[in-house]
């Protein structure tokens, strides 16, 4: 079963990180999947995912990484401890991802299963503008709301890793207070794109949107800026059933 995910997993990455899309160059993003209920695969520090295989990857524990997050006495040396303890594989040397833990985080939840943190060019042309949590909040066409949701999560700009991973928990509670549901992205001010899914189909989807959408919405700006949908055109197309049907199709076939 861990053989399979780690395939899907593989093709996950190299998909997010095939030059041509522009979202994640030489060692940048990461991506993970679930295992077990405690386990999952996270990329090594420092692996390109355009052509990652399996040795690319190393499995963790869930539980000793999510740890550290209540430690008020974390630091950096800390971190390096936790993430090399947490490997499964006691004769393992790579590194995990610093980013290992909000990775971690995002797959405590069961409805979660694949993690991809890339750094798109016109998304991230929007998360580091001074315009940033407007032009990456908005929606901007039906299709923006099929595939992302009506809401994602934006996170202001902290420090990656222990800092980012507790910023990102306590806006993620805050939003499934909010909205009832899970966040399909996560837009953080300054350094780029988390998409989750039950799926890597999902995960891919979710990314190519959200690149689609910058794109227009940094376009727009030459033309006096974006015209968002409204809060109710944006409800009717998140709960019409012909719309939700289309979501669970893209989301399997991608088409």
């Amino acid at each position: 079963m861990s053989e399979a995910i780690l395939r899907q997993l593989v093709d996950l990455s190299r998909y997010l990180g095939e030059p041509n899309r522009a979202y994640a160059i030489l060692g940048e993003g990461n991506t993970s999947a679930r295992i077990d209920d405690d386990t999952f695969y996270v990329k090594a520090s420092g692996a390109v995912l355009g052509h990652i295989d399996g040795g690319g990857f190393v499995a963790v524990s869930r539980s000793k990484v999510l740890a550290l997050l209540d430690d008020p006495a974390a630091d950096d040396a800390a971190v390096t401890r936790v993430l090399t303890d947490a490997r499964v594989d006691p004769n393992e040397t790579r590194r995990p991802s610093v980013e290992t833990l909000f990775h971690a985080l995002l797959l405590r939840y069961p409805e979660i299963k694949f993690v991809g943190h890339t750094h798109p060019l016109y998304t991230n042309m929007i998360l580091c503008s001074k315009k940033a949590e407007e032009a990456a909040m908005g929606r901007i066409c039906p299709d923006h709301v099929v595939v992302m949701a009506a809401k994602s999560v934006f996170i202001p700009y902290v420090d990656p890793g222990l800092v980012l991973a507790r910023e990102i928990r306590a806006r993620v509670d805050a939003f499934i207070d909010e909205e009832g549901v899970l966040p399909r992205a996560i837009m953080m001010q300054g350094h780029g794109l988390i998409a989750v899914g039950d799926s890597p189909r999902a995960v891919m989807n979710i990314t190519d949107m959200a690149e689609k959408a910058a794109r227009i919405v940094v376009g727009t700006y030459a033309l006096g800026g974006p015209a968002f949908m409204s809060e109710k055109d944006i409800a009717r197309i998140y709960t019409r059933p012909d719309e939700k049907y289309r979501e669970r199709t893209l989301a399997k076939q991608g088409g």
